[in-house]
């Protein structure tokens, strides 16, 4: 059956029926304010409405309130900053020359972008590992600082006591200002490290091995970067001496912090793990303590006279990691020494994974433990997805104990604990072991 369309004519289709005119829509009125829910209706609030808003907490000025209200290390540093004379405190916060070492360090850390796995278990998060033989609760332990009551005047034993709270290694520097031994007595439960720096004078180096392994250190850690000192220009700028000496300008400075000079002046006078006594500028205690001639033959000196666990601090090559390694060491520290040496030099986090590629090929289980930019716990696991064992913070202990003593130590490793739980969920990992190269992707590269 065939159907035929036919144009539409107006001569020729009939009007249609008035009835078939479709009726025009209905006008409609606005909804009546009734119409309006009862809860958009406004209204004079009542007292009883108001009373359970009305929450004001009485303003709490105490040490613990200020720790708790810092959420990050770099809160802690304005807190630090705001509570210590400013050569003390550029003493931890600057780095040689122009600071572009630590500048870059801290930017590695931000140059991530990590990669994150989905619909894992990660109702349960281990942060525990294992370095150098012996198990830490967390992948991080605090690094040698030295002069470090001169920060806070409960300087190595705050640092040491949360260390052994938080189950981790803390590791004394031969310029800690306080003993060997009084560290260990401070810390009897904890696992206590000695960083050494070689003297000229080997007998003197030797009395300093056979003390710290007397008071039970298992790990002799010695810095390698510090052929002589590095161009602290902070340091010269305020004029900083050991002790710090009571000009014009510290006396006007100690006005705006009166606890510190408090505390400073009604402790025990700084005392040095290796010294007794000293008076004079830094730099001219640094080029006193460290050697210029030193060189591999002496690390083969420090294995033979050393029986516990030796680490190798200031590796800054792939080359010299294996040469250290060759020599026998049973770690390694890839540190600038916290920009505070050669400014522009290697970043330790850009080189982790091409140490940790070599060290894979060579079929060596010497330790890679990473320092130098860490602010975060984000960081420490970054790191330790990109091949470090372990890492150590300097800076990030001493803001928290600037900030507040052993308390703030204490703020420090719970903000850094906090931090690696959640970034690990985060990345659908719930084992420091299940951390790989493909978690994190360095931008850029």
């Amino acid at each position: 059956m065939t159907h035929t369309i036919q144009p539409n004519n107006p001569e020729t289709t009939p009007a249609p029926d008035a009835t078939d005119v479709p009726a025009a829509p209905a006008q409609t009125s606005p909804a009546p304010s009734s119409a309006i829910p009862a809860a958009l209706k406004r209204r004079i609030p009542k007292y009883a409405d108001l009373a359970p808003l009305m929450q004001f907490k009485k303003p709490e000025f105490s040490k613990e309130a200020r720790l708790k209200r810092a959420s990050t290390i770099w809160e802690l540093r304005d807190i630090a900053k705001r509570r210590t004379p400013q050569a003390p405190f550029d003493y931890t916060d600057g780095a040689a020359e122009e600071e572009i070492t630590l500048r870059r360090a801290r930017q590695a850390f931000l140059d991530i972008e990590f990669r994150p796995g989905i619909l894992r278990n990660v109702s349960a998060i281990d942060l525990s590992t294992g370095i150098l033989g012996k198990p830490s609760r967390l992948p991080v332990g605090i690094a040698p600082t030295g002069f470090t009551r001169m920060m806070q005047s409960e300087g190595e034993y705050a640092g040491s006591q949360a260390a052994e709270a938080a189950g981790i290694p803390y590791t004394l520097s031969t310029m800690g200002t306080a003993s060997i031994e009084d560290v260990a007595a401070a810390a009897p439960n904890g696992r206590n490290w000695f960083q050494l720096y070689l003297w000229t004078d080997r007998d003197r180096s030797l009395e300093l091995i056979e003390r710290a392994a007397r008071a039970g250190n298992d790990t002799l850690m010695v810095t390698v970067d510090t052929a002589v000192a590095g161009a602290r220009l902070r340091d010269v700028r305020n004029g900083m001496t050991i002790p710090p000496a009571l000009t014009l300008k510290t006396v006007l400075d100690a006005s705006y912090r009166p606890a510190w000079w408090f505390n400073f002046l009604t402790h025990e006078p700084l005392t040095f793990a290796s010294l007794s006594r000293y008076t004079g500028t830094v730099a001219d205690l640094i080029n006193s303590m460290f050697d210029p001639t030193l060189t591999f033959e002496d690390l083969d000196w420090l294995r033979e006279t050393w029986k516990g666990k030796l680490v190798v601090k200031g590796i800054q090559t792939v080359e010299d990691a294996r040469r250290v390694v060759d020599h026998g060491a049973d770690g390694i520290v890839l540190s600038n020494h916290g920009g505070r040496q050669l400014d522009r030099a290697p970043i330790p986090f850009h080189l982790l994974p091409e140490v940790k590629q070599a060290f894979t090929a060579d079929n060596t289980d010497a330790a890679i433990m990473l320092d130098t930019g860490i602010m975060s716990g984000a960081d420490i696991v970054a790191a330790l997805a990109l091949g470090a064992d372990f890492t150590l913070i300097g800076r990030a202990y001493l803001y928290g104990l600037m900030a507040g003593g052993r308390a703030g130590v204490d703020r420090t490793l719970q903000i850094l604990e906090k931090d690696m739980a959640r970034t690990m969920a985060l990345l659908g990992v719930s084992r420091i072991s299940e951390l790989t190269p493909d978690h994190v992707r360095l931008l850029g590269k």
